[in-house]
This record gives C-alpha cells, structure tokens and sequence, in this order.
C-alpha cells in the first residue's frame, strides 16, 4: 500500500519569504520520499525595516498579509494536510512582529511561530543530513540568512556543537552589525572546530544556492575555497546593476550575495576547511521534515 501525503512549510526570513510544498509518499516496508512540489518565494525584505528602524514598516506590514493571505489559497488549492509557518530573526526583533502575526492569523487563518536562533537550528538539523555526510569525516553546517547565522559542528554523525549569531546579510548591508561581533563568531568557530582535521563546510541558504547552480558543479560536488574566493572577487569587481545583467541575480540578491559569501569564505578560513558542499536544504525542509517526525511519533 502506498500512502501519499502534502506538507506545506512557510519560512519567514529577513530578506524573503517563501512556501515549500512537499509530497510525501510511504511505499511499504520502504523509507519514504520527500518531493518538492511547489516552492514560491516573495521577496519581502522584512529585515531592512526592523534592523534599522526596530519595527516593520506599514508598507511591508501590507505586502506580509498580501502574501500569507496567498499562501493560504495555494495550500488550499494543493490540499495540504498539515502545515507549520515559522518566523526569524526579522520578525523576532520587530516591536510589532506579534501585532502582524495577529492579524495574518485573522485574515488568512495562518499561525506563525516566531523561533529564536537555536530553535532554527534545530530544526535544520532535522533534515537529512546523515544522508549528506559520513560518520567518519567532520563538517561545519553554516546556514546564512538575512537577520542571522546558524552555525553546527557535526563529528562521527553527531551534533557536537550548535550556535547562532546576529550575522545576517541585511544587518551587514544596513551596516549595524556589532564590531565586536565578527570576533565573536571566529572565537567561536575556532574554538568549536580546534580539535578537529580536515573539517568540510556544508553551506546552506539561497546565496551559496545560487552560487553553486552558477558554478556548474555536479550535485553532490562540493565547490572549493579558491573558486568560492575567486566568485567573491568577481561580484565585488562588478555593480550592483552589472552583477544583475551579468550574473543573471535577482534584484533582491544581488546586493545581499556578497555579504553572504563574505561569511561562507571566512567559516572555511576559521575552521581551515578548503571545500564547502552545498546541499539543497533549509528551514524550509526542516520544517516539513519536523512535521512528518511529528506526525510519526502519534502512530
């Protein structure tokens, strides 16, 4: 017997958006399958508001519930059985983060859980990693997004050590990331990967997404420190308009990738790692994945 069903996870970052439809089929006897059926992201920059002004603008408080309100038809058209809807750190920091999650859950009926950094980690981790790595190698998990950086020292297939900071791409672009704070993050990275050799980075988010599909690496390659060195050259050699015209980026991540790679190249200089593997997965699979363990665990 084959049982099918549909998850849907929404991830409410700092600098987009997005609504990840997933299949999940259970053949007998068999693991199941994780399919992606459906992702749209908005960019709906939350976090050039509250990490300059503390608050979220009415302009984008308005584009927020546009887009729930549309998420909500979307799931109601795929027939979605169960769904969980979780915000970072744009929405965390706001002063009326709590007040737009109220009236999304008015008008489109859509709970929003506003997670803190760890919480977030956590539930990346959920995702097949295992499967990504080997229980003999060491790997430095680096999930960069707009408000924060989640940082996950995995060694013979365990989590040795989690942490996140308040290193995101739109408080760099906005220029309001604590000086002390880069220092911070490489004591950190230092400390947590000091005894250990031949540690791999595994790169997640949209940024090093993109920069791995432009690349032309095979899937399961992983891209090295001189080409992720060379790549950062290039976008810091170009425009914001050529880097657009040129690299073919969108225009709510041609300014953001550079910061991102800025933090990718100094995780793999810290923790003296040469190559990265960039896996397609984030919160957005970690959610679905936290929702099917969920649903698991009552049967």
């Amino acid at each position: 017997m084959l049982i099918i069903k549909k998850y849907a996870a929404i991830d409410i970052g700092s600098n987009a958006v997005r609504l990840l439809i997933s299949t999940i089929t259970e053949p007998e006897g068999k693991e199941p399958t994780f399919k992606k059926t459906s992702l749209v992201r908005v960019p709906v920059r939350l976090g050039k508001d509250v990490f300059v002004n503390g608050e979220i603008s009415p302009f984008n408080m308005q584009r927020m519930r546009d887009t729930m309100h549309a998420f909500n038809l979307l799931m109601k058209s795929h027939q979605i059985e169960r769904y969980k809807a979780c915000a970072t750190s744009a929405m965390r920091d706001a002063s009326n983060g709590l007040e737009l999650a109220k009236l999304v859950k008015n008008e489109s009926e859509i709970d929003i859980e506003i997670i803190d950094g760890e919480h977030e980690a956590a539930i990346i981790a959920a995702t097949d990693l295992h499967a990504l790595t080997q229980n003999d190698k060491t790997y430095l998990y680096v999930d960069v997004g707009g408000g924060s950086t989640e940082f996950t020292l995995y060694a013979e297939g365990k989590i040795i050590s989690s942490k996140s900071f308040r290193l995101g791409t739109v408080r760099i672009l906005n220029d309001i990331v604590e000086p002390n704070l880069w220092k911070e993050v490489e004591d950190w990275v230092k400390t947590a990967t000091k005894n250990y050799s031949k540690i791999s980075l595994i790169g997640s988010g949209g940024n090093i997404n993109n920069i791995f599909k432009s690349s032309g690496q095979k899937i399961g390659k992983p891209l090295s420190y001189f080409y992720l060195s060379s790549y950062y050259q290039l976008l810091n050699s170009l425009t914001y308009e050529e880097r657009i015209s040129q690299l073919n980026l969108n225009t709510d991540r041609a300014d953001v990738i550079i910061p991102a790679t800025k933090i990718y190249l100094s995780a793999m200089k810290w923790s003296r790692s040469r190559k990265v593997y960039v896996p397609k997965i984030g919160l957005s699979d970690g959610i679905i994945k936290s929702l099917y363990n969920e649903e698991k665990s009552k049967e």
